[in-house]
């Protein structure tokens, strides 16, 4: 029975030895690395590393894009009792010095002289470490490879046989495995301190409630410095299913057609582009083209809301979903590869349209919640205990309670040991025995959780009227129009919101209807084009609350983005960060 993450190589050798247990991009095709490469790699650089001076308890920062080599250097150090601390790759070079600053780091790898350069940028206020490691096959003056690292754990192999499955086995389950630096949408980041039982109990909880094995394919994009794609590595190892890694996020629609994955762990904004590109071809289309899809959607909703009702679908509504698979809804699977078993969506509130759309059409997505705090799962629907609009059920192991505030508490062998040289935070976060999550919900008399909103961000409104804007934003954002939005009115008198057009789909309406313009991000600072996308936002809401109406709005002429510090790593908009920037515009609205 493994107990530890250091086990899960030993595992995956005796278990499920495979030719291709990772497959990453080389040379414009997919090249495999077998069970064993992918074991005796990690032996190398955890023996290397060893050889370094590392031991248990020491931190080790990893900068890197996903890449097999992120996977096996982060188990590689959890293999000599080694606590390891992940760095997105999108962060800035301060944020970067903070990071690995705060956790003590003796050792930093990074993976390319681009990410380099920003460790660079910040080498001479790293006094704590001892090491710099690259990924890439050169490395500047001063800075090991990878392969010199296996090279020097090659080396202590050969004096010392067994030394890596000696350390590997002395691993225990309360023994701190990760520190993991919470993207934040306010304040600086707070070191989560992560156990190898920590996840362990996570890993185990989602093997008891999802279908995945050997034989399945996972195209891994999430990147692995966020605890849900960490952790859903840990659990397919440890089940010997095959991991692809995309090249990016902007290559994932072809890397979905080279792999043909069974399994995808995504984030909403995923589905919501999905989503809008399909219905986009749809629009263009003929009107017997549009006629066959809408009625192929019908006939998939209506199968779909009977299955889920335990409800049989009779010999006609069968027939009718078996012509609608082969007209409409295997063209939308091919895009995927065709052979997706079920994408899990983590990370924020998923659209219960959105879910119920590829639900219709054979695309099962499991919406989960969890924090990084919570190793993360905490709830999650499955396929024999699936309902839209909530996050699922507890997994096994896992208990929620609602407080008298409507805060979400959890409590089990998944949460965190506490926040890294932060004993308040700590105290406060774990008071009374539970996690205080800081998510607003309830549950439902079946045990369903749904998540209403981050207590932070309830908008209490100068009429005392409280608003919870992501339900808000999730319904303006089913508009073709709209990409995105923030919804506000704290301490106001109405409420309001930031919206981001789709400028693609803006241009052709603004097209359609002859007006004017050159570059279509001037559109936004037209009078006739606001009033047009407030016009969409009521479409979008028939039926909220005179004090949740949204009155007045703010457009903006581009997206919000990482650069700016406008979204977390994860693509989560800082609403603190955004209010802040476009005060000025704010006040603005509430003035007139």
């Amino acid at each position: 029975m493994i107990e530890t993450l250091s086990q899960i190589p030993a595992n995956f050798l005796r278990n499920y030895e495979k030719p291709d247990l990772m497959l990453a991009k080389a040379g414009g095709r997919y090249a495999a690395f077998s069970s064993r490469e992918v074991y005796d790699r990690i032996k190398g650089i955890s023996l290397g590393l060893r050889d370094l001076g590392c031991r248990p308890g020491d931190k080790l920062c990893l900068l890197s894009e996903n890449r097999p080599e992120w996977v096996w250097t982060d188990l590689a150090h959890l293999g000599l009792g080694g606590i390891t601390v992940p760095i997105y790759p999108t962060l800035v070079p301060e944020q970067i010095r903070y990071i690995i600053d705060d956790s003590d780091a003796k050792v930093v790898v990074c993976s390319s002289p681009e990410l380099w350069a920003k460790v660079a940028a910040v080498r001479k206020d790293l006094a704590k470490v001892s090491h710099f490691v690259m990924m890439a096959s050169e490395a500047p003056e001063g800075v090991l490879t990878l392969r010199d690292l296996e090279e020097r754990g090659r080396r202590l192999e050969a004096g010392r046989p067994g030394l890596y499955e000696d350390g590997a086995a002395g691993v225990k389950p309360e023994d701190l495995a990760s520190i993991i630096y919470t993207s934040g949408t306010t304040g600086l980041p707070k070191g989560v301190m992560l156990t190898h039982g920590n996840f362990l109990s996570n890993v185990k909880a989602l093997d008891a409630v999802t279908d995945f094995h050997a034989g399945d394919t996972i195209l891994s994009f999430l990147p692995l410095s966020h605890v849900l794609e960490r952790m859903t590595t840990f659990a397919f190892l440890y089940k010997g299913c095959s991991i692809a890694y995309a090249e990016s996020i902007e290559t994932v629609a072809q890397n979905l057609l080279e792999v043909r994955p069974t399994i995808m762990i995504c984030v909403p904004r995923l589905f919501e582009k999905m989503h809008a590109k399909i219905m986009e071809n749809v629009r263009a289309g003929s009107p017997l083209k549009k006629k066959i899809f809408f009625w192929g959607i019908r006939v998939g909703t209506e199968a779909s809301r009977r299955s889920l009702r335990g409800e049989p679908l009779g010999a006609g509504l069968r027939l009718r979903r078996g012509l609608a698979r082969r007209l409409v809804h295997s063209k939308i699977l091919a895009k995927t590869g065709g052979r997706v078993k079920f994408f899990v969506s983590g990370g924020a509130p998923l659209s219960k349209d959105i879910a119920e759309f590829f639900h219709a059409v054979g695309l099962v997505i499991l919406e989960g919640y969890g924090l990084t705090e919570t190793a993360p799962v905490v709830a999650c629907n499955t396929f024999d205990r699936l309902k839209f609009g909530t996050v699922g059920r507890p997994v096994p192991g896992v208990e929620v309670m609602i407080a008298e505030d409507g805060e979400i508490l959890a409590r089990g062998p998944n949460v965190m040991k506490g926040y890294y040289k932060k004993e308040a935070e700590t105290d406060e976060a774990l008071a009374g025995g539970w996690f205080h999550t800081g998510d607003v919900g309830v549950l439902d008399e079946e045990g369903f959780l749904t998540i209403t909103d981050r207590k932070k961000d309830l908008i209490v409104t100068a009429g005392g009227k409280n608003v919870a804007p992501q339900p808000i934003e999730n319904m303006i954002k089913r508009s073709p129009y709209i990409a995105a939005a923030v919804v506000l009115g704290s301490r106001r008198k109405f409420v309001s919101a930031i919206i981001v057009p789709d400028f693609e789909k803006l241009a052709a309406y603004a097209r359609e209807g002859n007006i004017p313009f050159d570059l279509p991000f001037e559109l936004a600072r037209r009078a006739d084009i606001r009033d047009f996308l407030l016009g969409e936002i009521d479409r979008m809401t028939p039926n909220l609350a005179p004090y949740e109406k949204i009155k007045k709005i703010i457009v903006l002429d581009r997206d919000f983005d990482l650069e700016s510090e406008e979204l977390t790593p994860t693509l989560k908009i800082k609403r603190g960060k955004v209010e802040e920037k476009f005060k000025d515009l704010i006040d603005g609205v509430y003035r007139e």
